[in-house]
């Protein structure tokens, strides 16, 4: 018979895996085990799908990709035959022909048991319904005596339904004691907020503890902020691990009169703009690492996107692997010139001018027969963009460094990010921020530093540029804002398009111009084709343009601004449950 601990430790391994990368994540996992076991741990617990990377996508359907998988959970399951902590790590794993998303404890030498995911998110940037098959609602596992709950990620997000099945409550019912949650939760402005309110209401129905674990790292164009936390079973915070940064923290759970509960460290974590610029930093950081870039570079203007981007990268990687080109044209003033280069003596990065005139004459050269008779027009006007984004991907593709892309997401949405290679490269770092929120960001940097920062303090982007109204050469220098709405009401009615989808004649209603929101939508809609061509970039808001914002590029609807009609049910037919029944065979 297992003897029952009367204090139970457990190690929340909050780790950055690389996806695809089995052994370099099973060496984590050993490292975090080796930790836990120095701590007298008697379980460690890592993160959803931790062994394979998280999200998976179609990677997870390779046999080959599977069998790594499975081979090394396997191993680590052998080497807990020394006594050690228990592991519960995240696998998929098939079973009887079907692909889980799965949690296996390893213990003694072997796979103790295995918990599969029940509700399978497939909403925003998750599409686990086609992936995985849903799992059975389980009991707990136990271990040293206590029976532990193991609901996966989505398995506590939402209430039961006629979709989604509650399965902490189906645990509290079977005689668990403590639930250890494994997740793979992307960050979102103000999403600690919303993981908070989720925990208490679990803690609430079952009057259980709750551990939720996070990943922490950047896989593509999420990021993951790690900000793992515990709840005691009267709601009071047990621990609060930090944002953006590995921790592997013990925790000894007592059992009382109320039930098992911990103390542990409370970290202050980042909210708003810092947690914003933090997430694009990580983001950043680990698109490079990952991939095996040596460095990056980009293209400087003195503009404030630009700068905001070189700031990100240096604090991402150090300005040893962050280059500056600035690239003028003759319509670019001189204090453009001037204060990029101060922004690159301030950053410490390597800094060049390479003029564009004789590249951009020398495409009008090749094509003056060809647009022979024809007015000039925005063709010839953008040739300065191609020119210079010609020139980016040059320079990357001699010296292997990535072009970092530097289009906000406010022209994004409009199709006005061509300049400097906004729309060419490799990761764009502020891809999902609105121009409003990118000169608070530098403000805000000239006076802040995010903790494991690698760039200098203090103001590092110059003034003058966070002050001067910003300049495009759109139409041969003239403002951005001559051809567009002013950037505060520019943002504010892209925010109502794009994160609530909320009508035109809604917005109108709100008390905006019904021509301005008009042109915006159409602008919106237009610019759809050149967003696909874009970089990945780092998602900081509720829908960004990528992985849970899909748009078709043939599209002829347009919202006409007018009010929504009213569905007229006198016209439905509804018939009742025996009918319907007999009618689907």
């Amino acid at each position: 018979m297992t003897e029952r601990a009367e204090v139970f430790a457990v190690t929340l391994a909050q780790l950055n895996p690389t996806l695809g990368d089995v052994e370099g994540n099973a060496a984590k996992a050993r490292a975090a085990r080796a930790q836990a076991m120095a701590d007298g741990s008697d379980l460690l617990l890592l993160p959803e799908l931790f062994i394979a990377g998280y999200p998976p996508e179609d990677l997870v359907l390779k046999p080959a990709f599977q069998a790594a998988c499975r081979a090394a959970v396997e191993e680590l399951a052998r080497e807990t035959a020394d006594g050690g902590p228990a592991v519960l790590i995240g696998t998929p794993w098939v079973e009887e022909g079907k692909l889980y998303n799965a949690c296996a404890l390893l213990d003694r030498g072997r796979i103790a048991a295995l918990r599969f995911k029940v509700n399978l998110p497939n909403y925003g940037v998750f599409d686990e319904k086609r992936l995985f098959a849903r799992g059975p609602a389980a009991g707990p596992v136990t271990v040293r005596g206590v029976r532990v709950g193991v609901p996966i990620c989505e398995d506590i997000w939402l209430e039961e339904s006629g979709d989604y099945e509650n399965i902490v409550e189906t645990l509290a019912e079977t005689g668990a004691e403590i639930i250890l949650v494994p997740n793979g939760s992307p960050y979102a402005r103000d999403k600690n907020d919303v993981r908070l309110s989720v925990a208490v209401a679990r803690v609430k129905e079952s009057g259980l503890p709750v551990v939720y674990l996070n990943q922490v790292c950047g896989q593509d164009e999420l990021v993951f902020d790690g900000a793992s936390f515990v709840l005691n079973g009267d709601l009071s915070l047990a621990a609060q691990l930090p944002a953006f940064e590995e921790n592997v923290t013990t925790l000894r759970f007592t059992c009382g009169t109320e039930g098992w509960r911990c103390a542990g460290p409370i970290a202050q974590l980042p909210e708003g703009d810092k947690a914003d610029y933090a997430a694009c930093v990580l983001g950043l950081r680990d698109y490079v690492r990952k991939n095996g870039f040596p460095g990056v570079l980009l293209g400087i203007s003195g503009g404030i996107d630009s700068a905001l981007c070189a700031a990100i990268a240096v604090d991402a990687l150090g300005a040893d692997r962050v280059r500056g080109v600035m690239l003028p044209y003759r319509f670019t003033a001189q204090v453009s010139i001037d204060d990029a280069a101060k922004l690159a003596s301030r950053l410490g990065i390597r800094h060049e001018v390479l003029p564009i005139a004789d590249a951009v004459n020398g495409f009008e050269n090749i094509l003056s027969e060809t647009f022979k008779g024809l007015p000039r027009d925005i063709t010839e006007e953008n040739l300065q963009a191609r020119a210079r984004g010609t020139l980016l991907m040059a320079i990357s593709n001699k010296t292997g460094a990535m072009v970092v892309t530097t289009g906000n997401k406010s022209e994004m949405s409009v199709g006005y990010a061509t300049l400097y290679g906004d729309m060419n490269g490799g990761f764009n770092p502020i891809k999902d921020i609105y121009k409003t929120e990118v000169f608070r960001l530098a403000a805000l940097r000239n006076v802040w530093k995010p903790e494991g920062a690698l760039g200098p303090s203090g103001e590092v982007i110059p003034p003058d540029i966070i002050a001067r109204p910003p300049t495009a050469e759109l139409r041969e220098n003239q403002t951005d804002q001559d051809s567009l709405p002013p950037y505060e009401l520019l943002d504010a009615v892209l925010e109502r398009l794009v994160e609530r989808e909320e009508p035109l004649d809604a917005i109108v209603a709100a008390g905006f111009d019904r021509d301005v929101v008009a042109r915006i939508d159409r602008l919106l809609a237009s610019a759809e084709y050149k967003r696909r061509q874009a970089a990945p970039g780092v998602k900081v808001t509720r829908r960004n343009f990528g992985r849970d914002r899909r748009y078709p590029i043939t599209n002829r609807f347009r919202d006409s601004g007018q009010p929504l009609p009213k569905p007229d049910e006198d016209l439905v037919a509804r018939s009742g449950r025996g009918s319907a029944e007999a009618f689907e065979g």
